[in-house]
């Protein structure tokens, strides 16, 4: 199959033809953004709970995050086809491709159980015991712990990349061609491989919009999780022609 030569000014236009979306089906977007709002305050519960786990679970976003917007992808494949969007219709997109979906979602899952594991062993080198939750954020922040936090960040960031790299577009591929999980992840990592300049900084532009969305309690979730869906369906659909 070949793939789509990207421009470097191709995320900001699939940032557009998602907020078109987003504006022309506003009821359906709104209801996948309170889902990610929810999901953002059930990390904020875990950050004050267990520490340790909070960058292997904000993988429940990349992963999680995906297959929620299957509702999203199937919006715009709606409104591509000159249909109406149903938010009914977008709840059951999953079933079609429930079995390619669920060995995805396994893989998927097996990369955030590593990243897990990984993350509880560096804290668990880093520290004699685990930080108290009391001003949590200066004891980690602190200049003494410079080594911990590089060691986490490149461990978190590695995983985020290998599950990334795997998922860009790979649920929307599924839901529109139901292609098979193998197929679907190897088109995905070609793409990326083969526009690493764009796609790495596609990557790096959802995880920025992603956390200036988190900073104001999460609201900003409501409608940047929802045309981030939307634009990952017009990404895939850019990189795969129709015609491939």
């Amino acid at each position: 199959m070949r793939l789509a030569t990207l421009h470097v000014r191709d995320p900001l236009r699939w940032l557009r033809l998602g907020w078109a979306d987003f504006v022309r089906c506003p009821r359906i977007g709104l209801f996948y953004g309170l889902c990610f709002f929810t999901m953002g305050h059930a990390l904020l519960a875990v950050f004050q709970a267990a520490p340790a786990y909070v960058l292997a679970l904000s993988a429940g976003f990349l992963l999680m995050g995906p297959f929620l917007c299957l509702g999203l992808y199937d919006a715009s494949r709606a409104l591509e086809l000159g249909l109406r969007p149903s938010l009914r219709r977008s709840l059951v997109a999953w079933r079609p491709t429930l079995r390619t979906m669920a060995i995805f979602a396994g893989l998927l899952l097996i990369l955030e159980m590593l990243w897990g594991r990984a993350s509880l062993v560096v804290f668990a080198i880093s520290f004699n015991t685990m930080p108290s939750t009391e001003k949590l954020l200066t004891q980690l922040f602190n200049a003494g712990n410079l080594e911990f936090l590089i060691t986490y960040t490149v461990v978190g960031g590695l995983f985020a990349g290998l599950i990334f790299v795997t998922s860009a577009i790979s649920i929307p591929m599924i839901l529109d061609r139901e292609a098979d999980a193998i197929s679907a992840g190897l088109t995905s990592i070609r793409a990326c491989l083969e526009n690493p300049g764009v796609m790495l900084g596609w990557g790096a532009l959802i995880t920025v919009m992603i956390v200036l969305a988190m900073l104001p309690w999460f609201l900003g979730l409501l409608a940047i999780g929802p045309v981030l869906g939307h634009a990952t369906w017009h990404a895939y659909r850019q990189i795969v022609p129709t015609s491939a």
